[in-house]
C-alpha cells in the first residue's frame, strides 16, 4: 500500500515525498487510517518498523482539518516518551513531516534550558513532545496547562513502566480532558501494559505487527564465549580482522563503558561515549559524530538502547548481556531495520550463560556460538571443582595443629620478650 493512496493533506504528501517515503510498513497500514478516523489504538510494534509515521502522520492530518489559533501554554497534541534522546528524535523527525504546513511543534526534556522552553511554550505550540519529568516541571511553573489537549500519544509504553514513570505519566494525564484520542505504541505487550492500556484507552483497537519480543528477520545472532577479563582485547581483535566501521557497544555499566572506551582510546580506534554521568550536550555530540561517521564505535549504557535511528547500522554489540532479557529485543533494534541486514554480537562469560539460555528462549531460537583461538570462558568442571574445594570446610589435623599452635605461642613468647626488654630500657 503506497502512501498517496491515503488523500493526505498535499503539504503533508510532499513532505513524505521528500522524506523518500513511498510504500507503507505494516504497522502503517494498520494504524494510519483508524488512528486518523479518531480511534483510540494499542500498538504492538517493535522500533524500525515506522511506527513514528504510524501516529504522528493521523495526527498531523486531523490538526490540518481542523486548524485553530495557537494559545500561549495550551498545546492540542502531547506526546510523552521516556528518554530526552527519543524526545529529541520524535520532534525532529515529526518536524520533516510538518514541514510545508504551518502546525508548530515544541520539545520540553531535561538537558536544555527551561527559560528557553517557555518562551515556546508562551508563544503557543500545537504539539508538545516530552518527558513526564520535565512536562511535570512546566506544569508546576505553570508555563503549560492540558485542558486543551486533543491527542495523546505514549511512546515506548513498556519502557516508561520498566523506568518508573507511570506515575508522571498518570498525573499528566489525569490534567488532560477524558475526552481524547489516545494512541499507545510499545514494544512489548506485557500485563502492565494492557492494563495500562485498559485504564487510558476507550475501545481500542488492538493493532500487532509482530510477535510479543519479536525481532527483525534480517538480524544475525552471534555470540563468543569469553572470560570477563578478556572480552575488550577480543572486541579490538575482531574489529580489526572483520573492518568493523560503525559500531554500537552497549555495556552493562557506566564504569564499564569508561575502561573500554580508554582501551579503545589507546588502540587508536576513534569512539565516541554516551552515559548517563556525560552531559546532554556531549550525548547529543557523540551521536551526531557517530551517525556521521566521524567515529567507528559508540559505546553506550542502556540510556541509548530505545529510539536511537542511525542509517546503515551492521553491527551492534552486546559488551556485557542485558539485566533484563527483554531489553536485548531493544538493543538489537538498532540494527537490521527497514529491511536492511544487521548483527547482533554478543560476548558471553561463564557468568552469562544462563542469560543467553533466557535470550534464546525470548526471540525462540538458537544463537550461533563463535570460539576464537586464544579466547575462552574456562571449563566448566575445572571452574565448579574450583568454587567447590573454595567452599569445602578445612579438615583438622590434632598433631600438626597441636604442633603449629605450640609453635606460635613460643614465637609470641619470644616477642614478648624482646618488648619487655625494650620497655626496661
Amino acid at each position: 500500500m503506497i502512501f498517496s493512496s491515503l488523500d493526505f493533506a498535499p503539504e503533508l504528501q510532499r513532505a513524505l515525498d521528500e522524506c523518500g517515503y513511498s510504500q507503507m510498513t505494516e504497522i502503517q497500514q494498520q494504524a494510519i487510517i483508524p488512528a486518523r478516523r479518531g480511534k483510540d489504538i494499542l500498538a504492538n510494534a517493535q522500533t524500525g518498523t515506522g511506527k513514528t509515521a504510524a501516529f504522528a502522520l493521523p495526527i498531523l492530518q486531523q490538526l490540518h482539518d481542523r486548524p485553530k489559533p495557537l494559545t500561549a501554554g495550551s498545546p492540542r497534541a502531547l506526546i510523552l516518551t521516556p528518554t530526552r534522546e527519543l524526545a529529541e528524535q520524535l520532534t525532529e523527525t515529526i518536524k520533516r513531516y510538518a514541514q510545508f504546513t504551518p502546525i508548530s511543534i515544541t520539545a520540553l526534556f531535561g538537558g536544555s534550558k527551561v527559560s528557553a522552553q517557555e518562551k515556546k511554550l508562551r508563544a503557543g505550540t500545537d504539539i508538545v513532545i516530552g518527558t513526564p519529568g520535565r512536562l511535570l516541571e512546566h506544569m508546576d511553573q505553570g508555563s503549560i496547562e492540558l485542558s486543551g489537549i486533543e491527542f495523546v500519544v505514549l511512546d515506548e509504553a513498556d519502557r516508561m513502566l520498566d523506568m518508573g514513570f507511570i506515575t508522571d505519566v498518570m498525573s499528566l494525564l489525569d490534567k488532560t480532558p477524558k475526552k481524547r484520542q489516545t494512541l499507545l505504541f510499545s514494544a512489548t505487550i506485557s500485563q502492565p501494559v494492557k492494563a495500562l492500556a485498559n485504564k487510558l484507552l476507550t475501545n481500542h483497537l488492538l493493532v500487532s505487527v509482530a510477535k510479543q519480543n519479536a525481532i527483525a528477520d534480517t538480524v544475525e545472532h552471534v555470540a563468543y564465549p569469553v572470560g570477563e577479563h578478556q572480552k575488550a582485547d577480543l572486541f579490538v581483535d575482531l574489529i580489526e580482522q572483520h573492518n568493523w566501521f560503525k559500531v554500537l557497544v552497549f555495556t552493562s555499566t557506566k564504569k564499564q563503558a569508561d575502561e573500554l572506551t580508554a582501551k579503545l582510546k589507546s588502540t587508536k580506534i576513534k569512539t565516541a561515549l554516551c552515559h548517563g554521568d556525560k552531559s546532554h550536550g556531549a550525548r547529543r555530540r557523540a551521536i551526531a559524530d557517530f551517525k556521521a561517521d566521524k567515529v567507528q564505535v559508540l559505546i553506550a549504557t542502556e540510556v541509548a538502547a530505545r529510539g536511537l535511528d542511525i542509517q546503515g547500522l551492521d553491527h551492534v554489540v552486546n559488551f556485557n548481556l542485558p539485566y533484563l532479557v527483554e531489553d536485548y529485543v531493544h538493543r538489537i533494534g538498532r540494527t537490521g531495520r527497514a529491511g536492511n541486514k544487521g548483527q547482533a554480537i554478543s560476548f558471553v562469560s561463564r557468568e552469562e550463560e544462563r542469560t543467553l539460555n533466557n535470550i534464546e528462549r525470548l526471540i525462540g531460537e538458537r544463537i550461533k556460538r563463535i570460539k576464537v583461538s586464544g579466547y575462552s570462558v574456562g571449563n566448566r568442571d575445572t571452574i565448579l571443582s574450583n568454587l567447590a574445594e573454595k567452599s569445602r570446610p578445612v579438615k583438622s589435623n590434632k598433631v600438626s595443629d597441636k604442633a603449629s599452635n605450640k609453635e606460635i605461642y613460643r614465637i609470641k613468647k619470644k616477642s614478648g620478650k624482646k618488648l619487655k626488654k625494650k620497655k626496661s630500657r
